[in-house]
């Protein structure tokens, strides 16, 4: 027989639970809230204590109202109680929710939190989340949302199953890849940040990801090419190296058909011709130019790769971007970088400005552009400068020669040690012939 106590348990939970079956939304809302505030901080066991060992109806109860009308509140997990809302098909939900546009912007958020939990609970819990198409329905709503803080939570959750989740990993890394071209500038942002943490867990870099983070530099925030250019740095570690930084070096010349085509659509409108500046493939020259000179700056190796990929060709075509001022400005600053380490550069650089110009570069690049007039400008957008050949050249020269000067250094070497040890013999010898 059961006690009075645990009577009086049991008739209390079933109060409870008329209370909620006959309650509309409203009330059912309010109910929640203060069961909430009630049982904020207890553990699995004690709730089934204060349910008496009923707490699993009441949840039951609370999963399939989520199903029908989807308000969300946070809610604590027991290991028991997230295995019963899992099988009560409580993944799903969430993920759908976030697909309602009828929804509010927090409610999704708390399902973001819930989702959060659940990631937080283990292994099994991650996968069951990209099983069920999870990072495809989080990585559209960190791209559709127009709240930060919401973006925020989204990242959270994509960095949690992108770690401790080798089997689904790579599926995360590439939804975030494919986040980096949507329209948020916010989610750009978050997602490049997540894809340095997730490249040094996956290892081996995605063809696609070159493509992605270079055309990232369009973006008119500065926040996310900041975030571009150090994913961009990472990158130089990887396998995918020489084509980012022949993407980068292409990037110095923009197309000239797209540029046509957004000269026209801005000149039609009257009064907009201050729109160049913000036309996006000169943005991305000017971002091109940037990390280049950040590259080139951190390694001399890759100052000598770039020069092999034309690069200073490229500056000097950004260099004569008439309709660009930063464009301009960033070109020349990162060209003085290499026309200080590179002697080849300085007299290339030289014979391409012309005396007058090459001397202004040196006084001041990064205001150069300030004393270019329009033919100057078009003399060096139109540059047909190749140093990579005759720089290669003169590199296997030196080459040669130090290996000549090497190998006959190591012959005269070994000859020296023959000698020695025919001298050290020869007395060996003598010592012998006067003992006997």
């Amino acid at each position: 027989m059961t006690s009075i106590k645990e009577q009086a348990a049991i008739s209390r939970l079933i109060s409870f639970l008329k209370e909620w079956d006959n309650a509309g939304k409203v009330a059912r809302s309010h109910i929640l809230d203060k069961f909430i505030l009630a049982n904020q901080g207890k553990t699995g066991p004690e709730l089934e204590i204060e349910f008496s060992q009923g707490a699993s109806l009441f949840l039951v109860r609370l999963t399939a109202w989520l199903r029908l009308t989807y308000p969300l509140k946070e809610l604590v997990f027991s290991q028991r109680y997230l295995i019963e809302f899992l099988e009560v098909g409580g993944i799903l939900t969430l993920l759908e929710i976030l697909g309602l546009k009828q929804l509010k912007e927090e409610d999704k958020k708390e399902s973001i939190k819930l989702l959060q939990l659940v990631a937080s609970s283990g292994r099994k819990f991650k996968e069951l989340i990209c099983e069920s198409y999870g990072v495809r329905s989080i990585a559209e709503f960190l791209a559709t949302s127009k709240s930060e803080e919401t973006q925020e939570q989204v990242q959270i959750l994509l960095d949690s199953l992108g770690h401790g989740n080798p089997k689904y990993q790579n599926q995360v890394y590439k939804g975030l890849i494919a986040l980096l071209k949507c329209t948020s500038p916010k989610a750009q942002q978050l997602s490049l940040q997540t894809l340095r943490t997730i490249q040094t867990i996956v290892g081996k870099a995605h063809p696609n990801i070159v493509e992605s983070v270079l055309s990232v530099l369009r973006s008119m925030h500065l926040e996310v090419q900041y975030e571009a250019i150090q994913l961009i740095k990472d990158l130089m570690t990887y396998d995918v190296r020489p084509a980012v930084l022949k993407g980068l070096v292409s990037l110095l010349k923009p197309s000239r058909q797209e540029t046509a085509k957004m000269h026209a659509r801005i000149l039609e409108e009257a009064g907009t011709s201050h729109l160049m500046e913000s036309l996006p493939a000169y943005i991305q020259q000017a971002a091109a130019a940037k990390a280049i000179g950040i590259l080139a700056q951190e390694s001399r190796e890759l100052a000598e790769e770039l020069l092999f990929t034309r690069v200073v060709h490229g500056l000097l075509c950004a260099m004569g971007n008439k309709d660009h001022t930063n464009c301009q400005r960033q070109a020349s600053i990162t060209l003085e970088y290499f026309v200080k380490m590179f002697i080849v550069v300085e007299r290339h650089a030289r014979n391409a400005m012309g005396e007058k110009l090459y001397q202004l570069f040196r006084e001041d690049a990064a205001n150069l552009y300030q004393n270019m007039d329009a033919i100057q400008a078009d003399i060096l957008a139109t540059n047909i400068i190749n140093i990579p050949a005759e720089f290669l050249t003169i590199a296997k020269l030196k080459v040669a020669e130090s290996y000549t000067q090497e190998e006959r250094k190591s012959e005269e070497e070994r000859k020296s040690e023959e000698e020695r040890k025919s001298e050290e013999s020869g007395v060996l010898l003598e010592l012998s012939a006067q003992n006997d």
